[in-house]
C-alpha cells in the first residue's frame, strides 16, 4: 500500500472515490515527509467553495460585450466570432472551431489565499499554489504529475506589508482543522519538486475518457445525459447516497450541471463540439449571468459569468461544508478564445462563528471555528480561492 492508498482509506468525511492526483491537491501530498503546503480542501479540486451569498435563481441574464477586441488568440484561432452578443454563446462558436489532436494536455494551478497575522488591522495575505499536470494519449491512458509552487504575496500591498515582516520564507496560516498552525512556503520549489509522471485513471464524474468523447454536441441533447450522472451532489449532506442530477431542483440542479460544464470545459478530454455545447448548455441555465470584465490570476482579460449556486463546497467531497463564510462563484470566460480561463470564489460574507464537523479518523469530536479559517480577514469581493487553467488544449505534441 502506497501513501495514496492510504489517504484513500483515512477520508472518512468523504462521500465520494477520487482520483490519485485529485487526493494530492486536496490533501497538499508529497512523497517526502518535509513540512507540506497547506491549503483549503479543493475544488478540486481543486477547486475546486461555499453558499453563494445573495445569489437568487433568475431568468437568464447575460449581457452583450458591446463589440469585438479584434482579438483571435485561443483556440479558435482564425476566423473567430466577433465579441458581440451573448458571452457564453460567442465562447461556444469560437470553442467548436477549436483545432483536435493526439493527446489531452492540462496543466491546472490550484490558489488558496490565507490571510497570514494576528488582525484585520495587521495582516497580509498570501497566495499558496500547486500545480496538477495531466496527459492523455490516444488510447485514454492518462499520466499526471503534481507540482508545489512557491507562495507569494497576493497583491503590491500584501508584498510591502511581507517584506515589512522580514520577507520570511516560511510562514504560518490558519487551519480550519485546527488548532494548530499550517506552513506555506515562500521560497521557490528545490530542483525536482515536480513528481515523475504516473499512470492515474482518467474518469470525470464517473465518465471515461471514451464517454467523454461521446457526449452529445446538441445543448439540450447534452444536458439530458448529463441529468442522468449518478452522484453525491449536495454539498452538505449527512448520507452518501447517490442519485441522477434529475433528481435536484433549482439551484441545486444549476450547480451540478455547471460543476460537470466546468469540467468538459477544462480538465475533461471533450472534442471541441461538445465543448461548445457546454457553453451553449450553460447560457440556457436559470439565473447564469455576466457581470463585466476581469483578469484571470496570470493577467488574461476575460468576462465574468457568475453562477446563482447554495454553495461552493466542492461537490462530494464532504458530509460538511468546510467553510463559515459565504462566497461567490464566478467563471472568467475568453470568449474570442472560446476558452474558461478560470473559476474564482469571492467572499460574500466572512468567517463568522463556529459549526462542528463529522469526527475525524481518530473518532474525536472536531469543529470548524471562524479564528482558524483561511479568509477569516478577508472582505467581501475580495478573492478567497481560485482554479486557473493555465493550458487545455489538444495537441500532437506528446508527452515531454
Amino acid at each position: 500500500m502506497d501513501e495514496l492508498d492510504a489517504l484513500r482509506q483515512m477520508r472518512t468525511a468523504l462521500a465520494e472515490e477520487e482520483p490519485p492526483e485529485r487526493i494530492a491537491l486536496r490533501t497538499g501530498w508529497r512523497p517526502d515527509a518535509a513540512p507540506r503546503r497547506r491549503r483549503r480542501n479543493w475544488r478540486i479540486p481543486l477547486v475546486s467553495v461555499i453558499a453563494a451569498g445573495a445569489a437568487t435563481v433568475t431568468a437568464v441574464s447575460l449581457i452583450s460585450s458591446g463589440g469585438s477586441s479584434g482579438r483571435t488568440s485561443g483556440p479558435g484561432g482564425q476566423g473567430t466570432v466577433p465579441l458581440s452578443g451573448n458571452v457564453l454563446l460567442v465562447a461556444a462558436s469560437n470553442a467548436e472551431k477549436a483545432p483536435t489532436g493526439r493527446y489531452w494536455h492540462t496543466e491546472t494551478v490550484m490558489g488558496q489565499i490565507y490571510g497570514v497575522g494576528k488582525s484585520a488591522a495587521d495582516h497580509y495575505k498570501v497566495d499558496s499554489r500547486q500545480r496538477n499536470v495531466v496527459w492523455v494519449g490516444p488510447d485514454g491512458s492518462a499520466n499526471w504529475a503534481h507540482v508545489d509552487l512557491a507562495g507569494r504575496p497576493l497583491t503590491a500591498e500584501d508584498m510591502r506589508r511581507w517584506r515589512q515582516a522580514g520577507s520570511p520564507q516560511t510562514v504560518e496560516v490558519p487551519n480550519p482543522e485546527g488548532p494548530e498552525q499550517a506552513v506555506v512556503f515562500m521560497n521557490a520549489p528545490a530542483p525536482g519538486n515536480r513528481l515523475p509522471m504516473r499512470p492515474t485513471d482518467a474518469e470525470y464524474f464517473g465518465m471515461s475518457v471514451k464517454q467523454v468523447a461521446g457526449l452529445p454536441t446538441d445543448p439540450e441533447a447534452l444536458e439530458k445525459a448529463l441529468l442522468k450522472l449518478r452522484g453525491n451532489w449536495h454539498a452538505s449532506s449527512s448520507s452518501n447516497r447517490q442519485e441522477p442530477i434529475s433528481a435536484l431542483r433549482g439551484e441545486e440542479r444549476t450547480r451540478a450541471l455547471s460543476e460537470v460544464a466546468g469540467t468538459l470545459l477544462s480538465r475533461a478530454p471533450a472534442p471541441p463540439r461538445v465543448r461548445a455545447a457546454a457553453f451553449r448548455m450553460l447560457a440556457a441555465l436559470p439565473g447564469v449571468k455576466a457581470e463585466g470584465t476581469a483578469a484571470d490570476p496570470m493577467g488574461r482579460p476575460g468576462t465574468v459569468i457568475s453562477l446563482p449556486l447554495e454553495t461552493t463546497v466542492p461537490l462530494g467531497l464532504y458530509t460538511a461544508p468546510k467553510q463559515l463564510g459565504t462566497y461567490r462563484r464566478q467563471w472568467i470566460v475568453d470568449p474570442a478564445g472560446g476558452r474558461l480561463l478560470a473559476i474564482r470564489d469571492v467572499v460574500a460574507t466572512p468567517p463568522r462563528g463556529s459549526r462542528p464537523l463529522p469526527p475525524g479518523d481518530n473518532g474525536r469530536p472536531r469543529a470548524l471555528k471562524a479564528e482558524n479559517m483561511p479568509d477569516r480577514f478577508h472582505r467581501p469581493g475580495e478573492l478567497a480561492s481560485y482554479e486557473l487553467f493555465e493550458v487545455a488544449e489538444w495537441t500532437d505534441t506528446p508527452p515531454k
